[in-house]
Parts: C-alpha cells; structure tokens; sequence
C-alpha cells in the first residue's frame, strides 16, 4: 500500500509529506485549496505525462515521491523485469521534473525511465476518476469490463495470436493482388537486373583489389626500379660486391681468429645470422620483383571493371555486398511471380485456414463473454441499487461483428435509471450522479479481479447528496477492509467514515500561495465535517450533527 506521498514545488505545494495509513484514508478543503494536486503528483509518480506548468511559480524543478509496503507479486515481477528488486519489502518510485523539460525518475535510488514507472504503477495504485468516466461514456472500451470480470485474459491472448497471424496472411495476399500486365512489367524488371548483376559476376573484396592492382600497375616501372636497386645492393653487380658478399668476408675474417679468441665467438655467430637475414630479404625482394613484373591485367581493363562496379552501385547498393544482397531478393521475388499461381493458390489456403481458426477462437470468446455479461449485470445492478438507484435496469448489449483484435464481439452497456423506461447508451442518458455511482458499482464488482493493494476514488461524490452519498460513503468503507483506498469527497457522510482524514487547506503569505496537508484528529474532523455541513459559518448545530456523524462511523 501507499505508505507516504512526499510532494516539493508542485503547483501551490511548497513542500508537503503525507503519511497514509490503511483502510479508508480521506482527503478534504475548500474548492481550489489543491486537492487536485494530490492526484496530480501521484500520476506524475506513476509515469504519466508532466507539465512545466504544475510547477511551482518561481521554481525551476519539481520533485516527488512515493513509497510502498508489500506490493503485490505482479509489481515485484515487473520490478524484476526492469532490474530492480523490493528492498526490505518496500518500493520508492521518485521522480524530478524540470522549467527546461529535462527531468528524472528513480527506483529505490537507482536511475530508471517515466516507462518504467509506469509498467510497475499499474500494479501498485489503480485511480478511478475521470478516466473511468471516459470508459463508461466510450462504448468500444466496454468490453474489457467483461474481459477483466470473466478472466479471459489467456483466452484473449490465444486468439490474438491466431489473429495476427491471419492479418498477416491476409496483408500478404493483398500485396500479392497484381494485374497481370502489372506482374508482366515486374518479371521484365526484375529478369533485366537479375540478368545484370548475374552477368557482372560480382565479388565480395573484389573492388579493394581492383584498387589494389591499379595502383600496382600506375606505379609500375617505380616499383621495379626499387627493387632492382635494392637487389643490387644486397647480391651485388659483375663490377661491385654487394652487402651479402661484404658481410660474408666479415664472416671469414672473424672466423679466423675464434679459436684462439674466444670473446670473438659471439660476434661471428651475429654476423653469420645476418648474412642469412640478408640473403632472406634477398630472396623476398627478388618474388616481389618476379610478382611486380607478372600479368596483372591492362589499366584500360581495370579501370573498366571498376567503373562497371561504380555504374551498378548506382542502381543496386553502395557496396558489392549490397548489390549481392539485391540480387538475392530479385531472385526471390522473380521466382514469387513467375509462380505466381501456385503461390497464391497456397496463400489463400493458408490465409483462410488461419481466418477459420481466428473465428472458432472468437466464437468460443464470444460465447463466455455472453455468461459473463449476464453476471456482470447482475452484480453491477444489485450494487446500483444498493447505492440508491433500486430501479435501474441495466443490459449489456453484444453483437456480433467482424473479427478485429479483440475478437468478433461489439459490447456496449445500456441502462435505464427510471420504470418503465428501455436501456439506452450510457453516454445518452446518465446523470452526473449516476455515472459516479455506476463507476463505483462497476468498479466493485471487478475487485476480486486483480490484487492492486491501492485504489483513489478522485471525487466519485460528484452530482450525489444524502442517503446516496452516505451509501457511496459504506460501500468505500466496505471496499477498504481488504485494500487500502483514498478518497478525495465534497461530502461529510463520506468523510465521516475515514479511518484517517486529511485536510487541505491552502494560506497566503507574503504574496504567495501555500497548501498544507493535516492529519486531523478528533476535534479537527469534528471541525471540518461542521464546514463541509455548513460552510462559511459553522454553528453549534453544524458542530453537534459533525459530532453524530462521527459517533456513527465509530458504529460501522
């Protein structure tokens, strides 16, 4: 669960630490006091995307942070995923974000990415606001509430293998759809450049060696004349002795003294090792000579066949292994057309065998879904009425459609809030009130369905008032004896049950703006429920009934 949420420099918070506890944590203040910001720096922690502008003015970063207790299994295997591990069975997710745009996510003090906050978020808090209200009012996201109740999720997943395996069939041959004048043009193309570079006969390192030899060849004489010298030098001419002859008559001088000077050993042993350097080198330079002198080819040809390479890199690749690479797929997609049939004969069969195991999937989907919707409707309706809306009818509508990711279902829930009247469109005919109450019930029902310890109720009191909030109020209540929830409320019914409740409360000094967060103890709820009750005036009355309201929250 959240443990504490610790916010610096965001919108009117200068710096604010908030200890949460478990069960029913509530979070209450006057319009505008900045309770928004709460739910905003906890999305910010849960990686999603930031603004400079919640920044606060004068301020050139923001920093928060946020640390867990016990996660879940699925939070510590996404933590693993990402290389990171629960020290001591806690969680720190912080995050630093900047005027420039730059900022910084950390987990357990180790750098990470906003994406990794997110994919262990997920597991850790589940906000349910204004977002759930975009899911109720958008039918094409109504399914997943069936989805998640029934558990398919394995289901699902068989299904969009096979699926995807079918589009690409499918997209396959769709491209494969030419004309036959189109195909035509195609294998002339492709039968020309295959021809082309088949003729060439192309190399891998044969351009290097083409350069090679025009070097050799452009140099030649240069080259010959070198060695020559240097042959001259070492074997000598009919008129001079060379460096070997001189060396070896060094040789035969020392040699003639060893045996009676001894120290001049090591010297004949040196020149004698050199005299056979020089012969080696001898040897080399004369293969180089005999090499340098070989046929390697005219400058004309070589020079032809090098700008025959240049000619055809134009067309088919910067280098030969590039253009070798291109023949490869010529010859590929010239063998595709040529059988053109056959191929796509076997394609289509390929593509609705695969279309006609996507739709047995889908119609085993669609079938569980069915028992699941009836359930969903049952449950979501017992809990509607229980919240004060004991007339409400509610139907989910399923229709069959064409296979798409999700399967060959189309889901939408309808209800109707008054006797007498057919089920429509939620978006069409639900209240303010009643979304929120519908959002509540829905999410209920889908409790059980994942072990995410935190759940944030952001002002599901909207459009409710008396007997209907004080139920909302039991039902949080309810909901926080397995899991911790945190509830920001307009209502003191709600308020009234919190096993702990904070204040938000904003102050003005010195020009500038600053919100707090309290703890409240008794005398302070007493104090902030006579507010909400009463407003700006807080009378004996207002006091007395804050005081009831919380002797009955000791009762639940």
């Amino acid at each position: 669960m959240l443990t504490n949420l610790y916010i610096e420099n965001i919108a009117v918070i200068e710096k604010s630490s908030i200890d949460f506890g478990s069960g029913l944590n509530v979070l209450t203040g006057e319009t505008g006091a900045g309770k928004s910001i709460i739910i905003d720096s906890i999305n910010a922690i849960l990686g999603s995307r930031t603004s400079k502008d919640l920044i606060r003015n004068g301020c050139e970063t923001a920093f928060v942070s946020a640390e867990f207790s016990s996660p879940c299994e699925k939070a510590l295997q996404t933590l693993r995923e990402y290389g990171f591990d629960a020290e001591d069975d806690t969680v720190l997710l912080q995050r630093e974000f900047s005027i420039s745009g730059k900022g910084r996510c950390r987990i357990n003090g180790r750098p990470t990415t906003a994406a990794a906050l997110r994919a262990v978020g997920v597991y850790l808090i589940n906000i349910h606001g204004q977002h759930e209200s975009y899911e109720l009012m958008s039918p094409e996201l109504h399914i997943n509430y069936i989805d998640k109740l029934g558990g398919l999720a394995e289901d699902i997943a068989s299904y969009q293998t096979v699926y995807k395996h079918y589009r690409s069939l499918k997209s396959e041959l769709d491209k494969a759809k030419y004309d036959d004048a189109e195909r035509e043009r195609r294998i002339e193309l492709l039968s020309y450049q295959v021809n082309e570079l088949e003729q060439a006969e192309l190399c891998v390192g044969e351009y290097e060696e083409l350069q090679e030899q025009r070097i050799l060849i452009e140099n030649k004489e240069k080259i010959a004349s070198a060695l020559s010298e240097v042959r001259e030098f070492l074997n000598g001419s009919d008129e001079t002795d060379g460096a070997i002859q001189s060396l070896e008559s060094a040789c035969d001088s020392i040699s003639c003294i060893t045996d009676v000077y001894q120290d001049a050993e090591t010297i004949a042993e040196r020149l004698q090792n050199a005299v056979y350097e020089l012969e080696d080198c001898y040897n080399e330079v004369t293969a180089l000579s005999e090499d340098a002198d070989s046929d390697t080819g005219s400058l004309e040809e070589i020079e032809d066949r090098i700008d025959l390479i240049h000619k055809l890199g134009r067309k088919y690749g910067a280098t030969i292994e590039e253009m070798l690479d291109f023949l490869e797929q010529a010859r590929k997609e010239l063998d595709y057309l040529e059988r053109y049939e056959e191929n796509r004969e076997n394609l289509v069969q390929e593509c609705k065998k695969a279309y006609d195991t996507a739709q047995s999937l889908a119609e085993a989907l669609s079938d569980k879904r069915r028992e699941v919707a009836k359930r969903f409707a049952s449950e979501v309706k017992a809990e509607m009425s229980y919240l004060d809306m004991p007339n409400v009818e509610l139907v989910v509508r399923q229709d069959r459609c064409e296979l798409n990711s999700s399967g060959c279902d189309s889901i939408e829930i309808l209800i109707s809030a008054n006797p007498g009247e057919d089920p429509k469109p939620v978006a069409k005919i639900a209240s303010g009130g009643e979304l929120s109450r519908m959002m509540l019930a829905i999410k209920n029902v889908l409790a059980d369905t994942d072990d995410i310890d935190t759940l944030i109720f952001d002002e599901v009191d909207t459009g409710i008032s008396g007997s209907a909030s004080q139920k909302v109020g039991l039902k949080l209540k309810e909901v926080s004896k397995s899991r911790q929830v945190l509830c920001v409320t307009h209502q003191a019914q709600i308020a009234a049950l919190a096993d702990s409740h904070f204040k938000i409360a904003k102050t003005v000094s010195g020009g500038k703006t600053y919100t707090g967060v309290t703890l409240l103890d008794h005398e302070g709820r007493k104090s902030e429920l006579a507010r909400i009750i009463g407003g700006v005036e807080i009378t004996k009355a207002t006091l007395d009934y804050a005081g009831e309201l919380l002797a009955q929250q000791i009762d639940q």
